[in-house]
Order: C-alpha cells, then structure tokens, then sequence
C-alpha cells in the first residue's frame, strides 16, 4: 500500500472530510514518527508492533560487482518489530 492508498481508504472511511485535509494529517503522523525516531525514541502502537532505532557497528564490506573491501561505518537504522495481534491476523488460516 502506498501512501496515496492509505488516504484514499482513510478518506472512504471517514468521507466527511476533505482527501486534502486527510493527506494533511497522514502526513502529520509520519513526521511525527520521524522525528520521534531521530530523537531515538521508541515508538508503541499497541496491536501493531514497535518502532525503535538499532545500532550497526562499522563493517568491513565488499562490492559485489567489484570484490573490493569497503569499510562501511557505525550507523543508526529504523527497526520495526511486528505485535502479536498483527503478527496472528496476517497468519490466521483463511
């Protein structure tokens, strides 16, 4: 789902409102998100999962097109751990 279809089906839902003023709001929650991360908070949506940031230590990499070593640096990367009510509707038996 893109983000253009989420506020599509959050504006079928809720109709009363104008798409432009739903676009608004999505894009609300996701800077909020963002910028909550950046601050290495972690996020909780309860049914949903978890948003947090991990740390990658340096690595020495390798090109795979031309085998030649890479030092890649300590890095932050956004993590997300999935709930377990999320996690058993993906996986219920149809």
């Amino acid at each position: 789902m893109t983000k253009k279809e989420l506020i599509k089906r959050v504006q079928d839902k809720v109709g009363e409102y104008p798409p432009k003023d739903i676009a608004y709001v999505v894009h609300l929650i996701f800077e909020a998100m963002s910028a909550a991360l950046k601050r290495d908070e972690r996020i909780e949506i309860r049914g949903f999962g978890n948003f947090t940031v991990r740390n990658r230590k340096q690595i020495l990499g390798r090109n795979p097109k031309t085998s030649v070593a890479i030092n890649l640096p300590a890095r932050k990367v956004p993590f997300f751990k999935v709930g377990k009510d999320l996690n058993d509707m993906v996986n219920r038996q149809r």
